[in-house]
């Protein structure tokens, strides 16, 4: 048993109580347009306009691989962007996830979870066009917010 909660449903709508946060991984070319962030973006236009922003202005702040922006979006909402993919996958160029950047944002998600007393949601982060496995990204989810004591819970769309 891991800890996270698995539903089938749709992470921008995430269930239960009280202050959630919204991790997805995002790449560090200032790209944003397929996967996940699409579902965002229907959603909201303050995430993706704030990580362009963030990328934009790159030289005065801390973006780059792990870093992590948290963009509110409603009362109990905020989103994650969550700088853990190296590039983007062209072809058969490699896997652009980057598992230690990504770890190096779930610590900064868990310390505004636990200082907000939010949960966490989010879908099989790094594993879509990042090209990831769940294998390694599931300890790495585990060992930074359950381990804490902070609810996650990770979304699978219906088929």
């Amino acid at each position: 048993m891991s800890g996270i909660t698995y539903v089938r449903g749709d992470a921008t709508t995430p269930q239960g109580k009280g202050l959630k946060l919204i991790a997805h991984v995002c790449n560090d070319l200032g790209g944003w347009g397929k996967g996940f962030v699409v579902a965002v973006s229907r959603r909201w236009p303050e995430p993706e306009r704030e990580y362009r922003r963030w990328h934009r202005d790159r030289a005065r702040n801390d973006f780059g691989l792990g870093a992590v922006q948290f963009v509110p979006v409603g009362p109990y909402v905020e989103v994650a962007n969550m700088i853990g993919q190296r590039g983007m996958r062209t072809g058969s160029k490699g896997v652009p996830v980057r598992y230690e950047a990504v770890d190096t944002a779930l610590g900064a998600v868990a310390a505004r979870a636990a200082e907000r007393g939010a949960s966490v949601h989010m879908p099989r982060i790094g594993c879509g066009l990042a090209g990831g496995k769940w294998s390694r990204i599931e300890p790495l989810v585990t060992a930074r917010l359950v381990a804490e004591g902070i609810p996650v819970t990770v979304y699978d769309l219906d088929a």
